[in-house]
C-alpha cells in the first residue's frame, strides 16, 4: 500500500516524496518503519544530508561547465558582444548604452534560452522572481523532488583598465531580512532556507571605449557590422555566493554582500571565507551592521561590526583564517 494512505502516523506530515525515494532504494517496509521510528528517522536524515550534498555537487559541477559555454553563445568570431542595439519595424538600429544595468538586462534575455535548455536536459524546472527586485534571477527547482532547490544569481560587471586582473566587483544579493530571518519571504521567491545552495552566475566583460560609442546615432540595417559592441571579452562563471565574497558591502547605504574583486580569485572561488566556511560566511554577514562589538583601543565603547578580523575576534577565533584579499595596485601609465 502506498504510504501516503497512513494518515494516522504521528510524524505523517514527514512522508513526503525524498522518505518515500529512500525508503524504495533501501526496501524498507511500512512495518519496519513503525517498529523503530527513531531510529529510522535518524538514518533517514544522514541519507538526506548526503543526498543533498551530492545534488548540489552535481548540480554546480554541471553548471560550471555550461557557463563555459556561453561567452561563444554571445560573442561574435573576434570576441565582441553579439548584441549590437535595438532595431525598429523600419529596419532601424538605436545603438546600446554603456550603462551597466541595460547591458546586465538585456545578457539576461538573451541568456535566458540557454538556462532553459539547460533546466529541462538536467531535470529542473526554472522559476523567475516574480518582482524585479527579489532574490534570486532564476530559482532551479528539481521536477521529482521539489525540496532541492538552488538560488542562481545572474551578475555582471567591468574589468578595470586602471587596475590590471582586477574588476569593478558584484554586489551578491542583500543581508538584510530574507537573510537574517530564513524562513522570511520578504523580497525572495523561496524562503532562504529552502534553497540547497546559493549560486552566482557571473559575468566579467571588457567596455569598449567611450570615444568609440555614440548613444545618439541611429543606423541602417546594412550598417549593422559597423557598430562598435559597447563590451567585449566576456567571461563566465559559476560559484557558490560565500566562496568569492568580500567583506565588505557591496553598494553604497544598501544591505547588499560585496564580492572579492580580484579576477583570477573570483574565478577559482577565493574569497575571504575560503579557509573560514559557510557558516561563518552567514554568522558575519547575519551580524554585519547589526552586532555591537568594541572599538579599537577601547574597553567601553562599541560600535557597529564592520569588519570580519572584529567578528572573530568577538567569536574567539583565529584572524590569521582570513583568506585575505589581493591588493589593487594602479597601474603604470
Amino acid at each position: 500500500m502506498n504510504i501516503k494512505n497512513y494518515t494516522l502516523l504521528k510524524f505523517n506530515d514527514l512522508f513526503n516524496l525524498p522518505i518515500e525515494l529512500f525508503m524504495n532504494k533501501y526496501n524498507i517496509g511500512y512495518n519496519e518503519v513503525i517498529n523503530d521510528k527513531r531510529t529510522f528517522l535518524k538514518i533517514f536524515k544522514k541519507w538526506e544530508a548526503k543526498n543533498i550534498m551530492n545534488e548540489k555537487e552535481q548540480f554546480l559541477k554541471k553548471l560550471k561547465k555550461f557557463a563555459d559555454t556561453l561567452t561563444d553563445y554571445v560573442s561574435t568570431n573576434e570576441g565582441d558582444w553579439s548584441i549590437k542595439g535595438f532595431i525598429d519595424i523600419d529596419e532601424q538600429i538605436y545603438t546600446i548604452s554603456s550603462d551597466t544595468k541595460i547591458i546586465s538586462k538585456i545578457l539576461e534575455i538573451q541568456l535566458f534560452p540557454k538556462f532553459k535548455e539547460f533546466a529541462e536536459e538536467n531535470g529542473y524546472k526554472i522559476v523567475l522572481a516574480e518582482k524585479q527586485n527579489w532574490y534570486p534571477d532564476l530559482s532551479f527547482v528539481k521536477i521529482d523532488d521539489e525540496n532541492i532547490k538552488f538560488a542562481v544569481d545572474i551578475k555582471t560587471t567591468y574589468k578595470l583598465d586602471e587596475y590590471d586582473g582586477f574588476c569593478n566587483g558584484f554586489t551578491l544579493g542583500s543581508h538584510g531580512e530574507y537573510f537574517r530571518n530564513r524562513t522570511s519571504n520578504k523580497n525572495i521567491q523561496f524562503p532562504y532556507a529552502e534553497y540547497t545552495a546559493h549560486i552566482c552566475l557571473g559575468i566579467l566583460y571588457t567596455r569598449a571605449i567611450s570615444a568609440d560609442i555614440d548613444e545618439t546615432e541611429i543606423l541602417e540595417l546594412s550598417k549593422l557590422k559597423n557598430i562598435t559592441s559597447v563590451i567585449s571579452n566576456l567571461i563566465f562563471f559559476a560559484e557558490e555566493k560565500w566562496k568569492i565574497s568580500s567583506d565588505r558591502g557591496g553598494s553604497g547605504n544598501t544591505a547588499n554582500i560585496g564580492s572579492i574583486d580580484y579576477i583570477e580569485d573570483l574565478l577559482n572561488g577565493n574569497g575571504v571565507f575560503k579557509n573560514l566556511g559557510e557558516q561563518v560566511f552567514d554568522e558575519y554577514w547575519i551580524n554585519q551592521g547589526v552586532l555591537q562589538v568594541l572599538k579599537p583601543n577601547s574597553t567601553t565603547e562599541y560600535k557597529k561590526l564592520t569588519k570580519l578580523t572584529e567578528f572573530l575576534n568577538f567569536k574567539g577565533m583565529d584572524i590569521s583564517l582570513i583568506n585575505q584579499p589581493k591588493p589593487k595596485k594602479k597601474n603604470k601609465k
